[in-house]
């Protein structure tokens, strides 16, 4: 398969770049946010962030490899993020995806907590798959109920809001899964600043759809 990422220097440095990015650009503050890419001859494996490590302490042999059909050795010298099994579930699920980039970035994370979804106020909702960016229901942070109903929504999708928590995300590559956090948390804040000065139109199912099929044909996209 083309979405699986060798285990090896480049990609562990590119995670840990990735992580480091979306502090310094405000995507996710501190360690609240999560990254993982598959791995593995036939992709059967996932490397992702450790827990608890600051960004810039990361080292490359600080990222968690583990399977993607099993829970973590315990044992393990770092354990892996709290957040593994969406990780675990979503690359498990969702085979044509190499990347899934979770944070709290403060505008998704404050719709989230409205417990609102973010409709098709503008067409790069288009991006996500669909008509709309689906919310979550509210589960413990790292719960297999959690996993189940992340994966449940993203079913056609390639980001959701999970409810009082934050977003996730999935992409191609590692840097598609980046743009589309990005743009994800941009659509938030356009939203919101747009229910502000008024009453946002929203595009239909016909309009939708028509950007969405332009969408087959989107990209390249580079994440900065």
């Amino acid at each position: 398969m083309s979405n699986i990422l060798p285990d090896d220097l480049a990609t562990r440095t590119a995670i840990i770049k990735a992580c480091r990015w979306m502090n310094s650009s405000g995507i996710n503050q501190g360690t609240s946010g999560n990254i993982s890419v598959r791995t593995g001859g036939a992709g059967e494996d996932m490397l992702i962030t450790p827990s608890g490590v600051p960004y810039d302490d990361l080292a490359p042999e600080m990222i968690v490899r583990m399977s993607l059909s099993s829970e973590p050795v315990l044992d393990a010298p770092l354990k892996p993020s709290s957040e593994w099994r969406f990780h675990q579930t979503l690359l498990r699920n969702r085979t044509d995806m190499a990347a899934v980039v979770h944070a709290h970035p403060a505008y998704c994370s404050a719709l989230a907590i409205n417990r609102e979804s973010i409709p098709a106020c503008h067409y790069m909702i288009a991006a996500f798959g669909g008509h709309d960016v689906p919310l979550t229901k509210y589960h413990l942070f790292g719960s297999q109920a959690l996993a189940d109903d992340v994966v449940k929504a993203m079913r056609d999708r390639h980001g959701c809001l999970m409810s009082n928590h934050g977003s996730v995300v999935v992409g191609e590559s590692l840097e598609k899964a980046l743009w589309r956090m990005e743009e994800l948390e941009n659509l938030a804040k356009v939203y919101t600043l747009s229910r502000q000065i008024g009453t946002p139109v929203i595009l239909d199912r016909d309009e939708m759809a028509a950007v969405v099929a332009a969408f087959a044909n989107y990209g390249p996209v580079k994440a900065p």
